[in-house]
């Protein structure tokens, strides 16, 4: 993954023994040096801030990327750790102001990586992501929306949320995938087509999730769609993004696909 500039990776879960990631410092290690070998200069570490976690304590996040920063730096291991979560839109509705700063890249209170739900989709969506976390000032980077059923069947809704200021991350596993017929692959080379994302990431968990830190090879795959905006996707726009910027325009022009319609059906009339 060879690059003139830094890759930075915005969504890993490289934090040891607190949520689905590396069970333990060694683990942790292990998917560092994946990230180093893959061409990663800098990662955001982002544990799951949701109930089912509950190791993950958003006061905490700050000290436990000191500790394993210290312990890839003893380790040999150059790789910059930035702290962040991935953040339930649950957890955000109940967070305080300043909760949520903590929860945000750098915990500079700009931008807070939210994760899609799974599953079906309320209509309430947008406005509870408006209402309760874009009114505070802080800018939405929406994980993996691809794999949400409710964007796969009306596609139409992930470019009102953008162009009401949300951005959004497309991650690795849709783009590397060999099934060709994956809702989630359609919509996340649909989503670049249309050059929506502002951010390509690894989303790994390290080896024993099944998640590799396969930046890039998802990389390559958004390449066969244009180099230069794969390319951006992993330095230009994420580096904005934890300078506490706002991306610049993305390079290229939309696919004139967009003409014959995304994946999934179309809305009534």
């Amino acid at each position: 993954m060879a690059s003139l500039r830094a890759v930075i990776d915005l969504h890993c879960h490289i934090l040891a023994g607190i949520d689905d990631g590396p069970p333990d410092s060694s683990g942790s290690r292990s998917l560092a040096e994946d990230l180093v070998a893959g061409g990663v200069t800098t990662v955001a570490a982002t544990p799951h801030l949701r109930s089912d976690h509950p190791a993950v304590k958003v006061g905490e996040l700050a000290e436990r990327c000191a500790a394993a920063s210290s312990d890839f730096s003893a380790a040999g291991i150059a790789l910059t750790l930035v702290p962040g979560a991935e953040v339930d839109l649950l957890w955000a509705m109940d967070a305080s102001p300043e909760e949520l700063r903590l929860a945000c890249f750098a915990q500079a209170g700009v931008y807070l990586l939210l994760e899609t739900p799974y599953g079906p989709l309320t209509s309430m969506f947008e406005g509870l992501v408006f209402d309760h976390i874009m009114l505070s000032g802080i800018t939405v980077l929406l994980a993996h929306p691809e794999r949400s059923p409710s964007f796969q069947q009306d596609p139409d809704r992930l470019r009102e949320l953008v162009g009401r200021g949300v951005l959004l991350q497309v991650t690795a596993p849709a783009l590397v995938t060999s099934d060709r017929r994956s809702p989630s692959r359609k919509l996340a080379r649909a989503i670049l087509d249309e050059r929506l994302a502002h951010s390509l990431a690894s989303d790994s968990h390290g080896g024993h999730k099944g998640r590799p830190a396969n930046l890039g090879a998802a990389r390559d795959a958004a390449a066969e769609i244009d180099q230069a905006y794969a390319e951006w996707l992993v330095t230009e726009a994420p580096a904005a993004m934890l300078a506490g910027e706002r991306p610049g325009p993305p390079p290229g022009k939309p696919s004139s696909r967009r003409r014959r319609g995304w994946p999934g059906r179309k809305r009534e009339p």
